[in-house]
């Protein structure tokens, strides 16, 4: 067994399609008016066609979940979503003990979305800074052979 797609519930499924092309670009592989799947595998249903299946109300805001994206360009990214203007932050960019830097926001319908640096790029930018591989290893709690594959 392997999971296939998380799928989120929305309200409105042109400005949840919006938001996730504009803030975080993933495309629509598959649209089906009522279910999409976005590029990645998250999927998107609308509330009345998923109502229809649990036969219960749908509750936004749980504040229970995530779906977690790493980025390459993490300062870009950040930059970006200065620009964008309607973005509810869960936290401003913070980091983890291990070094990544995160941000989480919420999407249309509060489901949260969190962004972090890539392990890749947080093992280069202690390198960068003159610490050793060693180091960097301690620092972000991973075994040195971590660290020799991020650092390729």
């Amino acid at each position: 067994m392997r999971i296939k797609n998380p799928l989120f519930v929305v309200k409105d499924m042109e400005k949840s399609k919006f938001f996730y092309r504009h803030v975080l670009g993933l495309r629509t592989v598959v649209d089906l008016g009522a279910h999409v799947v976005l590029t990645g595998g998250l999927a998107l249903q609308t509330e009345e066609s998923f109502v229809e299946f649990t036969q219960h109300a749908v509750t936004y805001r749980g504040n229970d979940k995530e779906i977690y994206f790493e980025e390459d360009n993490f300062d870009d990214f950040l930059k970006k979503m200065d620009s964008i203007e309607k973005i509810e932050y869960v936290h401003p960019v913070m980091e983890h003990e291990w070094g990544q830097r995160v941000i989480r926001f919420y999407d249309p319908d509060y489901h949260i979305i969190e962004v972090g640096e890539s392990m890749k790029l947080v093992c280069h930018r202690f390198l960068d800074s003159g610490m050793t591989k060693e180091q960097v290893a301690e620092r972000m709690g991973v075994p040195l052979k971590a660290v020799n594959i991020f650092a390729k």
